[in-house]
């Protein structure tokens, strides 16, 4: 089965020969690998490129287990490519498995990693380089330090909607059920049972991502890791910190004395998660006041079938994995995304005016262009239509606004200029943000 990823397939093209490191991050078993090693390179054997001109390292392979010394890699590298006129392109994946090396000149000195070796390599005008990394070794914010604005990174996601329908085609209504169940998670195509695809994610998350975590951060408590996940898949969309975290685990666990979880623990493995990738974490934003919140966010899942694979396949709420759905869908169209946070007046029970903060579900931004966003599984009456528009009323500006549901079809505009769309005509349209 086909997967097309054109939009990432065309940021890598974009920045070829800009100079940079091309890095390609993203939660582990996304597509990255095939991403490079199959969609860019046919892209460049397609345009002329020799086969032999793409110097291709699987560090996680046997074969090319010598190349893990950042030196040797290096070395060959650059007999290969250095004094020769042609234009080379490097791929090294699962760069995270490369080692660190003494320095030969200084052995007691900083030992030589996989950073040295290929800022050393940019200096080769006709060379072009491309690696990728699992997630959980190799973050984003370490690269970005380490090769000190000298790469471009490339965040790959799981599929989106529109990705998953152009691989199984179909009825629409059906395929959104399938991805809201078992996510988007490119292998999930191609087991043949949906057995399959439960056993698959349930493995996927206990023994690659959590093993991950657990090795990396040198974890002490996974039995706290394990009870923040499951707390934090049971509420995707839900407000909360991690103070409040700190208290339900204490709560449910009766914890005491030594056992109590603190809040600075639950709050360093919170990161961890959202560092994995596994997580996004939603900050919420004063549209007047011109600012964020500290507390509390709210959390979404990067992919549903690994969420729903921690749950056992239960707490099905459509309402809320509507909504992660459609968050993950901005982040993958490159939007900044945030909660909106609006005021305006109300009654109270003794019949006083009060100030009450309402919340707009997203406000993302793109390219200095913002948009207001409302996710409504359905709005069956006036009164629930009235309460999902009464927000946009109180930002006071003329962005535009749009309300996404499932009980609809085609797109209307209210007499405000509310849109009224779909979620599947959202989802598969790409210029609707």
């Amino acid at each position: 089965m086909e997967i097309k990823r054109d939009r990432y397939l065309n940021q890598l093209i974009s920045y070829m020969w800009d100079g940079q490191v091309k890095v390609i991050t993203g939660i582990r078993r996304c597509g990255k690998s095939y991403l490079l090693r199959t969609i860019f390179r046919n892209h460049l054997l397609a345009q002329g490129v020799p086969a032999d001109h793409i110097l291709s390292f699987e560090l996680d392979l046997a074969r090319d287990i010598q190349y893990r010394d950042p030196l040797v890699l290096a070395e060959y590298v650059r007999s290969a490519v250095e004094g020769n006129r042609d234009q080379f392109y490097l791929f090294v994946d699962e760069i995270q498995m490369s080692d660190e090396v003494p320095n030969p000149y200084n052995p007691d000195g900083k030992k030589i990693t996989f950073y040295d070796a290929l800022n050393d390599l940019r200096a080769l005008s006709n060379l072009d380089i491309y690696v990728t990394g699992s997630n959980s070794r190799m973050l984003s914010s370490d690269i970005l330090t380490e090769f000190r604005g000298r790469s471009d990174e490339i965040r790959v996601h799981p599929l989106s909607f529109a990705e998953y329908y152009c691989a199984v085609g179909g009825d629409k209504q059906e395929a959104f059920d399938n991805y809201a169940f078992f996510g988007g998670m490119p292998l999930v195509l191609s087991r043949p049972t949906d057995a399959a695809k439960m056993a698959y994610l349930k493995s996927l998350f206990t023994e690659t991502y959590l093993k991950d975590i657990v090795e990396r951060k040198k974890i002490k408590r996974p039995d706290v890791l394990d009870s923040i996940l499951d707390l934090l898949c049971s509420s995707v969309g839900s407000l909360t910190n991690p103070t409040n975290v700190a208290n339900t685990l204490n709560t449910k666990q009766k914890c005491s004395g030594e056992n109590t979880v603190a809040q600075n623990t639950v709050k360093s493995y919170m990161d961890h998660l959202a560092d994995a990738f596994l997580f996004s974490e939603c900050k919420r934003w004063d549209v007047k006041g011109k600012n964020y919140f500290d507390y509390p966010n709210k959390y979404y899942c990067e992919d549903l079938g690994l969420r729903n694979a921690r749950i056992g396949f239960r707490q099905q709420e459509m309402t809320h994995i509507m909504e992660n759905i459609i968050y993950n869908d901005l982040i993958v169209r490159g939007c900044s995304v945030d909660i909106g946070i609006v005021y305006g007046n109300d009654k109270d029970k003794k019949g006083r005016t009060v100030q009450v903060a309402r919340e707009i579900d997203f406000m993302a931004t793109i390219g200095g262009k913002k948009v207001y966003i409302q996710s409504a599984y359905a709005l069956p009456d006036e009164q629930k239509a009235q309460i999902e528009n009464r927000p946009f009323a109180l930002t006071g500006d003329s962005f535009p606004k749009i309300i996404i549901r499932h009980d609809i079809r085609k797109r209307w505009y209210d007499d405000n200029g509310v849109l009224n769309i779909g979620v599947l005509d959202f989802l598969l349209d790409p210029d609707i943000v």
